[in-house]
């Protein structure tokens, strides 16, 4: 289950809040009783953003500004998609996925995001994209000058900013659905002790390697 309570439409007066609410689930639907949205997911990240008007209203505008950028939405979308995998968020890469497709990018462009960097269906500007994603993603903003150069080669400064701007955005919305739990995130940690068979003494599996010397 989500980690945070959500938000029931009768809890709620916000004309925001109630706006999404009807879009997404449907006019007059409580999407904490009767959840799940048009794309399949259970919508909870909706619900339990609605915690705070506030910060709902900031990340509602945050999606504004992604779509009106000047920056190619193929190269936006390359970002957003690879900061949700390389994040390991089921919810985001999953909607930008879709969304990729959505815009008409070829299956075999959206299927080779994860391992883009042995694929041949990129030129090198998409190339460039997806690189200064790992840096920004798994590199916490290190970036070689060498990634940074074609981004230049191809791109004014702004939409430069603006990719940097956006990836970083769904890098954040990443962090916080899996911190919470919300949508395709809702997941136990897969990363767990496997026990040891039945019978098993706990010694050093040092000692078996080296005969205890």
């Amino acid at each position: 289950m989500p980690r945070l309570r959500q938000v029931k439409r009768d809890e709620t007066d916000d004309p925001l809040v109630l706006f999404f609410y009807d879009r997404l689930f449907g006019e007059g639907v409580d999407p904490v009783d009767k959840p799940g949205t048009a794309t399949g997911t259970p919508g909870d990240w909706w619900t339990t953003f609605a915690l705070d008007s506030t910060i709902f209203k900031h990340c509602v505008k945050g999606f504004q500004l992604y779509r009106g950028v000047k920056l190619d939405p193929l190269l936006r979308e390359l970002g957003q998609t690879l900061a949700g995998y390389l994040r390991g968020s089921q919810f985001v890469f999953s909607q930008h996925c879709k969304q990729m497709r959505a815009m008409g990018v070829p299956e075999e462009k959206i299927q080779a995001i994860p391992s883009w960097e042995v694929s041949d269906v990129f030129d090198e500007l998409e190339r460039a994209v997806l690189a200064y994603t790992n840096a920004l993603v798994l590199g916490g903003g290190r970036v070689r000058d060498e990634v940074f150069d074609v981004l230049k080669k191809h791109l004014p400064d702004e939409q430069i900013l603006e990719l940097t701007y956006t990836t970083c955005l769904y890098d954040m919305h990443a962090v916080m659905t899996k911190a919470l739990r919300l949508e395709y995130d809702n997941r136990e940690e897969v990363i767990v002790e496997v026990a040891a068979p039945e019978g098993y003494d706990g010694r050093d599996i040092a000692d078996d390697i080296t005969g205890g010397a």
